[in-house]
């Protein structure tokens, strides 16, 4: 019995068709996390108070010094300190190798410009937004939070935390880097909506879980100096 023949016009077909569904799945991700987040992005300045503003993690370069977009986040995370807004900060990020630390490059941006290391907690395993909106619900307790990361960035982030069991407002930064760099992310961005719809449907356990501790609430009660 022979092989059938598959003929070109049908291998174009379905890959029409695999094309077409992966676009819908975006979408309709895109619209759901929308959807969800609607109604909970503010300015620094209008945005409702709570006791901690989560300070989601990017790119920190081989030197040390965080990324443009990274360094943007901290400075919303900086204004709502002093603003009273937040009474701590959580840094949440990427330091899964040793020669890589998010948390701790964050923490120096800011403890040079005048934030005071006890106001601030670190969160190591913040691998991506979903482990990072999870560990801060499982592991520092935290129930209610402003989210600061990019504009294009807030829906996804919102969805995801709210999903985590965090009542959740959110400041973006609205910046636009030059050379592309904004367009690049946002379409990175949209697609991911897609692995967050299916992280809010499956809710799997973060590469790291661990004890709950402290640390947050630590922040929240110390002494600004």
């Amino acid at each position: 019995m022979g092989i059938p023949e598959i003929k070109p016009r049908a291998i174009l077909r379905w890959t029409a068709y695999a094309g077409l569904a992966g676009l819908l799945a975006v979408l309709g991700s895109v619209g759901w996390v929308r959807f969800r987040a609607s109604g909970h992005e503010y300015t620094a300045a209008a945005v409702p108070a709570a006791d901690v503003a989560i300070v989601f993690g990017a790119q920190v370069y081989d030197d040390g010094q965080p990324s443009p977009y990274l360094a943007a986040r901290l400075d919303i995370g900086q204004r709502l300190l002093e603003s009273g807004k937040v009474k701590a900060l959580l840094l949440t990020g990427d330091n899964g190798r040793r020669t890589y630390d998010e948390p701790e490059a964050m923490r120096r941006y800011l403890i040079g410009k005048g934030v005071p290391k006890s106001k601030i907690a670190l969160d190591y395993a913040g691998f991506d937004t979903y482990q990072s909106c999870v560990r801060a619900y499982k592991v520092f307790g935290v129930r209610r939070a402003i989210v600061v990361t990019q504009d294009f960035s807030v829906p996804r982030t919102v969805s995801l935390c709210q999903a985590a069991g965090i009542a959740t407002d959110a400041v973006g930064d609205n910046d636009q880097p030059p050379n592309g760099v904004w367009i690049k992310c946002w379409v990175r961005d949209q697609i991911a909506a897609t692995k967050a719809v299916w992280e809010m449907a499956t809710d799997p356990d973060p590469q790291f879980l661990g004890d709950e501790e402290t640390s947050v609430r630590d922040a929240i009660e110390a002494s600004p100096r």
